[in-house]
């Protein structure tokens, strides 16, 4: 978001005048109850978990003609109390952001540019590259002779943006090819 010097100064002021008139003893709750409820008006609410942790909590979610508008915690839920983290502070943008990569992107070695690839190509290469690399590095037994059946020359990072049970999928799979070296980027 850009903001003009102007549009800083007219910020600035209303900010400040706000700030004024809530020191003058006027309460603006009433105001800020009603503009909260204007984001969300006409609104089906529906019930929702954040799929992110094991806390699983409440979400609020605001439908209008099948699509969100809002995502937000809810008050009743006693774990989280309405908070939500980060990660489910962000729920919305994961659905709707115009910004969400909807199709793979490539850049070759040594490329400055990306390309964009369908996801039949991008899985193949993907494929092949983990097996070229297990292929080539897998270990049947170490040293000592004892039988082993790891690779150690992939690692395997996740990500928040999964939920509880694609994390346990994922795992199983880089487990099932010998992959020992796994983190995850919450953990980071």
């Amino acid at each position: 978001m850009s903001v003009s010097r102007r549009g800083f100064i007219k910020l600035l002021g209303a900010g400040t005048a706000c700030l004024g008139l809530s020191q003058l003893g006027l309460d603006l709750k009433p105001a800020q109850a009603y503009a909260a409820r204007l984001k969300t008006e006409g609104c089906k609410e529906i019930i929702s978990i954040c799929p992110f942790c094991s806390c699983c909590c409440n979400t609020l979610v605001s439908v209008r003609d099948g699509k969100i508008i809002n995502i937000e915690g809810d008050p009743d839920y006693p774990i989280s109390g309405g908070g939500l983290c980060a990660k489910g502070a962000a729920l919305r943008s994961l659905h709707v952001s115009e910004k969400r990569l909807t199709k793979p992107l490539y850049r070759a070695p040594g490329s400055s540019k990306w390309v964009e690839k369908d996801w039949d190509w991008m899985l193949e290469k993907i494929a092949r590259k983990v097996k070229d690399q297990r292929d080539r590095d897998f270990m049947l037994k170490n040293e000592a002779g004892l039988e082993v059946n790891r690779l150690e020359s992939v690692f395997s990072l996740g990500t928040s943006q999964m939920s509880n049970e694609e994390c346990a999928v994922t795992h199983q799979a880089i487990r099932s090819l010998g992959i020992v070296h796994i983190d995850h980027q919450a953990r980071i």
